[in-house]
């Protein structure tokens, strides 16, 4: 070997920028590469598969000592010269030829040694084969791989390199949320390098991480669009995502050419496809978020048997195009915004998108039919989770409905159906948005569909506490009704105005309403609305006082529910039977409560979750516990935000909440019982349920006592103005115990600032003298 060859041991390249994030993935892939001698990083282009590979290699160094090699297969067009692209990157050829080996193979064989082929996907079945030659006779070498596809060579271990993670698109974010995104400290580390002085502020985070969710989390398209900021603000970038090829169209010179803009890459991928594989890409990108394999092969099959449908799928998955998902036992798929629009452009120019965009509607139409008629059944959870899942659909469904008068009768079946899962997810506000577009676009025609969609729109109005619309829909479903002449519908309107009266105190004109819709509803005809009035009824009772007939309303509500093993309804009617007896037996009504707040639980039920953490927060101040009362007023505060109400709904209810709140306050004082609310209010909804149910302590609770004397001492120095250092002189102690000190005395206040820690030192000794 020449002295040139015979000094190099590997041939990484130096990094030019940082390497943001990746922890997870790179942890993982070093437990793959140690127990595997193939490696693949599979992911869609753009994704970082390159990057993550260096990182690795890097990191690994010291576990090879013959080096670890890159080489770019990239640029090669030829499969033939895969061996000879491998044995000039590793110096081969550089030998003296009495030196030379007699092949790669012989060169490799004792050598410890990490190959990185990287770019594959053009070559996918060339390296296949020269990769498992390889390891056969090679016994120390390993090799990691970058492919939008894997290999398929035995003994393969693949990694799915994802994009980076983004705060939810569906979950406002905290500020610190937002702030540890990895697509956003990318787009920041980048953005520094293009404008110097650049951050990510609070008038400026909202429009990055927007940015970083159009963008799917890519790296490369965020750092495309991060060195768009030398002429544009965020903002400005964020309003021409709209056509984010054009936009993202600056190239690094640097980059292969297929990366250079957000095009070309997405072009390379397109290319790599076979022609049914670039077809079914397009017919694909009607679907909006997940998808799951039945809605793919009524809408998207023409010429092809279900077998065949299944293998597209199963290839797309492979080359990146596809991200499949596992969610809840249901396995599903996801294609990126950034390659849906892709798709969506192509499908444009073809005859098919117009004809798709009709089939997808049709289908999803009828999916949620199913839903609703199977809705008070064992199937329910699923269908809740699935409806979820669906929502990204159903909204592209409803855009549908909207765009042509002709299809109004079919937006308002669609919106009256997902306003009932609305309801029972806490999503009311979404679910009136779509009614009452629905309403609006068709009108006002007097139909058997407009009538349900008003009635709907009632219940989800009087959850809202918006009476004034809920009386504008009852006078005008009364009107549609006289017209169509079905007693049915007139049931149905009664029933909704029933609940309408219940939510604004008229108990005695509730009850009659709820009965005379019984007459009409049958357990086994209509057996949603026959619960729903029993409930009403049972309701109606418990929030007037009388346990007797709220009990036998439940108890008949109960029968039916649960031999058709339900959750959602048993979970109301134990909740409502709960509030009956909160006045009277503390004990058995937390019992109900809890029981109701363990199917709310698991039917991800927001609505009657706000209502038992409410009600078990009156039970904890009757039983003399202030702090946990109020921590739960806090956690309910929070639920009923939610689902879009200002809280307690029912004006009978009222006095329990107001009650609880001023007993609460006068046991903890002012600036305690704030703290504990707010503690509360900033639990997740899974912890807000955990401590109502008592699967998880309550917080500590601030109030004078529970400082210790240092801490005492401490709030004392810093109301008199006194700084860290000087307390930690005056204390005798090092400054980093006195800054802890600190730390737990506004933490146990439940403050954010020294100055309220003075004025609580000052309104704590006015009260000890006084």
């Amino acid at each position: 070997m020449s002295p040139a060859v015979k000094d190099r041991v590997g041939n990484l390249p130096h990094e030019l920028t940082s390497f943001v994030g990746r922890r997870h993935e790179l942890a993982e892939a070093k437990r793959l590469l140690s127990a595997s001698r193939l490696l693949t990083l599979t992911g869609i282009g753009g994704v970082g598969k390159t990057r993550l590979a260096l990182r690795l290699a890097q990191d690994s160094r010291r576990a090879f000592p013959d080096g670890v090699w890159l080489v770019e297969l990239g640029l090669l067009s030829s499969p033939d010269m895969v061996a000879d692209t491998v044995s000039s990157a590793l110096g081969v050829r550089e030998m003296l030829p009495q030196q030379q080996p007699t092949s790669l193979a012989d060169y490799l064989a004792d050598r410890h040694l990490l190959l990185i082929l990287d770019n594959c996907e053009h070559l996918v079945d060339a390296v296949a084969v020269f990769a498992g030659s390889l390891l056969r006779v090679c016994r120390e070498l390993r090799i990691l791989a970058t492919s939008r596809e894997p290999l398929g060579v035995a003994g393969e271990a693949v990694l799915r390199v994802p994009p980076l993670g983004v705060p939810d698109p569906d979950r406002p974010s905290r500020a610190e949320g937002a702030a540890r995104s990895e697509a956003v400290a990318l787009f920041e580390e980048r953005a520094v390098a293009a404008v110097p002085g650049f951050g990510v502020t609070d008038d400026n985070r909202t429009a990055v991480t927007r940015i970083c969710q159009r963008l799917d989390g890519l790296p490369l398209p965020i750092e495309l669009a991060a060195a768009r900021l030398r002429a544009m603000s965020p903002e400005q970038i964020l309003q021409r995502l709209t056509d984010r090829y054009r936009l993202l169209s600056v190239s690094s010179r640097g980059a292969p050419s297929r990366q250079q803009t957000l095009r070309t890459c997405i072009d390379w991928s397109h290319e790599l496809c076979t022609p049914c594989e670039r077809e079914m890409w397009g017919r694909l990108s009607v679907f909006s978020g997940w998808f799951e394999l039945d809605a793919a092969e009524a809408i998207c099959v023409n010429d092809l048997d279900a077998h065949e449908m299944v293998d597209i799928v199963a290839s797309l998955v492979d080359k990146s195009i596809l991200n499949r998902d596992e969610i809840d036992g249901a396995v599903g798929y996801r294609m990126l915004e950034t390659l849906r629009d892709y798709g969506r452009e192509r499908l444009h120019h073809s005859e098919e998108g117009a004809r798709l965009s009709r089939r997808h509607r049709d289908w999803y139409e009828s999916l949620v039919a199913r839903a609703e008629a199977e809705w008070l059944g064992p199937n329910q959870l699923g269908w809740l989770a699935r409806l979820h899942r669906e929502r990204p659909n159903m909204r592209a469904a409803m855009r549908y409905c909207l765009a042509d008068t002709a299809e109004a009768e079919s937006g308002l079946r669609i919106a009256t159906a997902m306003g009932t899962y609305a309801l029972a997810r806490g999503q009311i506000r979404e679910g009136r948005h779509w009614l009452d577009l629905a309403l609006d676009h068709q009108g006002s025609v007097p139909t058997e569909a407009r009538a349900r969609a008003l009635c709907n729109d009632i219940i989800l109005a009087c959850n809202e506490a918006d009476v004034a619309a809920g009386w504008s829909r009852v006078a005008e479903a009364y009107d549609v009704v006289a017209e169509l002449g079905d007693p049915r519908l007139v049931a149905l309107v009664e029933h909704a105005e029933g609940y309408l009266c219940v939510f604004t105190g008229d108990l005695p004109r509730a009850l009659d309403l709820f009965r005379r819709a019984l007459r009409t509803f049958t357990a086994d005809e209509d057996p949603l609305a026959y619960v729903s009035s029993l409930l009403g009824i049972a309701l109606a009772h418990a929030v007037s006082g009388d346990l007797e007939g709220a009990a036998a309303s439940q108890e008949a509500a109960l029968a039916v529910t649960q031999a058709r093993g339900e959750t959602l309804y048993q979970s109301y009617a134990l909740c409502i039977l709960g509030l009956a007896l909160v006045p009277t037996d503390h004990g058995r009504a937390r019992t109900l409560l809890e029981a109701g707040l363990r199917l709310d639980r698991a039917a991800d039920n927001i609505v009657g979750a706000s209502i038992s953490v409410e009600a078990l927060a009156w039970i904890a101040e009757m039983d003399d516990d202030p702090g946990r009362a109020a921590v739960l007023l806090g956690a309910a505060q929070t639920l009923w935000h939610t689902v879009g109400s200002a809280g307690v709904t029912v004006p009978a209810l009222h006095g329990f909440h107001e009650r609880c709140e001023e007993r609460t306050r006068r046991a903890l004082g002012e600036r305690a019982c704030a703290a504990a609310i707010r503690r509360g209010a900033e639990f997740s909804y899974e912890e807000a349920l955990a401590c109502a149910l008592g699967e998880r302590p309550v917080a500590e609770v601030p109030q004078a006592g529970v400082l210790t004397r240092r801490e005492r001492q401490v709030a004392d120095l810093v109301a008199q103005g006194l700084t860290n250092r000087a307390i930690a002189e005056t204390l005798v102690i090092s400054r980093r115990t006195a800054e802890g000190h600190v730390e737990h005395v506004l933490t146990k206040l439940g403050f954010n600032s020294r100055s309220q820690i003075a004025a609580w030192v000052a309104e704590q000794k006015a009260s000890e003298s006084s």
